[in-house]
Parts: C-alpha cells; structure tokens; sequence
C-alpha cells in the first residue's frame, strides 16, 4: 500500500485519529487488501501524507504490532506479519453505503446475480467478426484521443434507433455517450444541480443514485411508489420546488411496476411549472413480456425537460461501459461544455464496433431473440422457485424487467438470507437495502435472465430451502 493510495481522515469523526488509522489498516488486512508480507507505509511517510503529529501514527501501529497484525523489520520496513490469515471483521463493519455500493458491481458470475443479461446467449461469433474488422479497418486517426461526446457513427445510430423503437425524435448532437449509469448521472448532476438542491428518488429505488448526489451534496427525497408508479402526488407535498426528479417509467427499479399515463403527464406538467428537470433512467425498458414495450417518457415530452438515459450493459454485457444520455436541444451546448473538462471518453474501438454492431441489424435481431428467450426464462424461474419455496415466499407478478421479487413471508430477514445466499455461492439483493422505508418488507431480489430452465430454478432453490429461518422440516 503506497501512501497516495490513503485518503485523508475524518476530522469531525468522534473516533480519534489514531484509531482511524489503525481501523483502516485492520480492515485492509481482514478483506485481504494487505496480504501477509505486503509492506506498509513507514510511520515517517505517512505521518507526512496524513499531516499528523508522528506519534498518532505510532500510537496506532503499535496497536496493530501487539495485536499481530503487523511485523516490525528494521532497516526492511514495516510489513503484513506473515502467515497471519485475514478474517471478517465483525465488529468493525463497513458502512452500509460501502456494502451496498459494492454489492450492484459484482465483478462474479453467480446463479440469480442482478445486472447480467443472458451471457450464454450473447451473439459472441458476430461480435468477433465484427470487433477484427473494425481493428483491421483501423487507421492513424482511429488511434488519437476520442471525441468525449462519442463517435459521431454511434451518436447517429442511437438516435435513429430511439426514434423507431422509443419513440424519441432527437438528432445526434443530443446524444452524448457516457462509460456507465453512474457516469451519466454525474454528468448531469455537474450540469443542472447545484449544492443543496433537492431530487425527487423513487423509494424504493436504485441506490448508487443516492450515493452519487449525496457525494455532490446534493439532498435525495424519497419518494413511494405504488402499483402505478412514483406518487407524484407525494412528491410535491415533500418537495414542491425541487430541482429534478430520477425515475423509471419503463419497469420501476426495483419493484418493476410501469409508471401510468395520468403520473407520466402530471410529473412533466409539475416540471414544466417549476422549470425543473426530469432524468429517465430506461436501463431495461426493450424487455416487456406482456405488451409491445411502452414508449419513453421522453417521447411525451414537448417542453424539452426530459434527459433520457440509456445503457448498453443490460441489451449487450456490462463489461462493454457504454452508455448514452439524450439532452434537451437547448442543454447541447452546455453539455458539451462541462463533458470537454470532465469526461474521458470511450475507446473508440469499442464504440465503433457497437455502431456496426446496430447498423448491420445485429442490435434490433438481439433484443427480439432476448425478449423471447427472456420470457421463457421468466416463466420457467419462477415455477421451479415456487415449487420448492412457494410456503415461504412469493413472487410479485410484474410485466417485464429482468428480475424477480421473492416476498418473503413470516419473519425472514431480507438482509439475512441474502447474506447466507452468498455465503453459499448464490447471489441475491436485499429489498431493505434498496429503500428508507422499513415497511415496504423483506423481498429478495433474483436475476432470472441465466437460469435456463425450470429444472435448473428448482435445484438452486433447493440450495436456498436450508437457508431460509423457521423452515418447515
């Protein structure tokens, strides 16, 4: 661990100083982020790094020395004490914005993991073809820094794209190319917020959203949601004058459920009145199982106060970090500002490849066959679950998305079982950690988009029978 590598303390923090150090360093050693025999910073250097008097650092090392956490070496330095094995901390818990943050970017493959679209049924073959053209096709140009508004090819196809199958009308100008959700509410969180000013967040809700605004200092009002979506109604009496408002019309994260017409025009009639903008996260909205797909919210939009936010982590795969967010015609210019001093680019190559990857018809075929499959899959998911479990859960009958909600029943702790899921090589999320409110109940949250069939939900859900709280023998 380098010194740059250690951010600085919590001055308003009641722990003194010397402990944080020491809990920083135990907490490293325990998740296996300092492994036995990794050197350490010396107390000189770090006294110098964190502007500490030498003696706190001392203080907090000799602490981690008596308890054997650490191994004095002279003139060698300060190391890890060898052989020593790292274990969970128990009484020194990660904050619980740290455990969740972490928990929706998984960089694993388990059973029922939210976020993976069907990995198995990814057109891998084309994808390679079309990736060792465009590197072939490559020229000197190719090769320097990348627009930070993204490839004008991509630019064009995503909005000839959204006009047909979303119907958003926009021109590629309007189209600004991000490395991700969280990248894109960043973006526009630097464009039209300020410090101290309010955003409506649907409760429950996506909590990384949270997390980026409240990093900006920006206040979140939660918002509940019912069977027709965020309650506008509730919204304005918590706050009226609020600057923006994230939500998702398509299938409401997490609960699925689509946000109503009346809802759709009264939240756009409320932003046109106070002049505050509307952020549409459409993350998965192509996959509707009971009806066409539902049109944008954007597409209603006349005013210009929708930014519309799409991804290409759920249609393609995560890893590609691509992502895209449609502004308003008047917002252009301003959006470029900020994205030319804040924004790294995509590679170019990857971008390039999605553009031939939609032009070509690649793009639109996909998510047809995904839509299919996906229902299937849904189907069969949710039978073999509720054979096995059915006395002691239940799912939520939502009309598309790419998860299921397993309420729990009696008095199973969401947070516990999900836990011991992932103890057990299955991933799960917890509803109550998605939402304020304690009385929304205890749901797991379930991917079924690689479960393949019935016979496959039904074994893993005998892995989950043993693990659930008063279970019938």
């Amino acid at each position: 661990m380098k010194t740059s590598d250690i951010s600085p303390l919590d001055p308003t923090a009641a722990t003194p100083f010397y402990r944080q150090v020491y809990d920083r360093f135990r907490a490293a050693i325990a998740s296996g982020l300092l492994k036995p025999g990794d050197r350490i910073p010396s107390s000189r250097a770090l006294t110098k790094e964190l502007g500490l008097a030498r003696g706190t650092i001392e203080t907090a090392y000799s602490l981690l020395a008596a308890e054997g956490y650490i191994e004095a070496r002279g003139q060698a330095g300060t190391i890890v004490t060898p052989g020593l094995k790292p274990r969970t901390l128990i009484d020194s818990p990660l904050p619980r914005s740290s455990v969740v943050s972490t928990s929706l970017r998984p960089d694993s493959i388990l059973p029922f993991q939210m976020g993976l679209p069907a990995l198995d049924a990814f057109p891998r073959k084309i994808w390679a073809r079309l990736g060792a053209r465009c590197v072939r096709a490559m020229q000197p140009s190719d090769m320097v820094h990348p627009s930070v508004h993204g490839l004008p090819g991509l630019r064009s196809e995503i909005a000839s794209y959204l006009q047909v199958s979303r119907g958003i009308s926009c021109s590629p100008s309007q189209v600004f190319i991000t490395s991700g959700y969280r990248n894109t509410i960043a973006l526009v969180a630097h464009v039209l917020l300020r410090v101290g000013d309010r955003v409506w967040l649907e409760d429950p809700g996506y909590p990384p959203t949270r997390e980026i605004l409240g990093q900006m200092n920006i206040a979140s009002v939660a918002v509940p949601v019912d069977r027709d979506g965020i309650v506008i109604s509730a919204a304005i009496k918590a706050a009226p004058r609020a600057r923006a408002a994230v939500t998702t019309p398509a299938h409401q994260s997490p609960l699925g459920v689509s946000l109503a017409l009346p809802r759709r025009l009264e939240l756009l009639d409320w932003a046109v009145r106070n002049g505050a903008w509307v952020i549409e996260d459409d993350y998965d909205g192509e996959y509707r199982y009971v009806s066409r797909p539902l049109p944008a919210l954007k597409s209603l939009d006349r005013d210009g106060r929708v930014l519309y936010a799409g991804t290409f982590s759920k249609v393609l795969f995560p890893g590609i970090r691509l992502a895209y967010l449609v502004v308003p015609l008047e917002l252009v210019e301003r959006f470029e500002q900020i994205s030319d001093v804040l924004a790294g680019g995509s590679p170019q190559i990857t971008q390039a490849i999605v553009t031939a990857f939609i032009r070509e018809g690649h793009f639109a075929r996909h998510i047809q066959r995904m839509r299919k499959l996906y229902a299937g899959r849904r189907e069969a998911a949710a039978a073999g679950l509720e054979s096995v479990l059915g006395k002691h859960m239940r799912i939520d009958d939502q009309p598309g998305g790419m998860h299921l909600i397993l309420r729990l029943l009696g008095q199973q702790s969401d947070r516990r079982l999900s836990a011991r899921m992932r103890e057990a090589g299955l991933y799960a999320e917890a509803l109550s950690n998605w939402t304020t409110d304690a009385s929304s109940g205890s749901a797991l949250l379930l991917n079924f988009t690689n479960i393949d069939s019935q016979r496959t939900a039904e074994t893993l859900a005998r892995r989950i029978l043993p693990l659930i709280d008063g279970r019938s023998s």
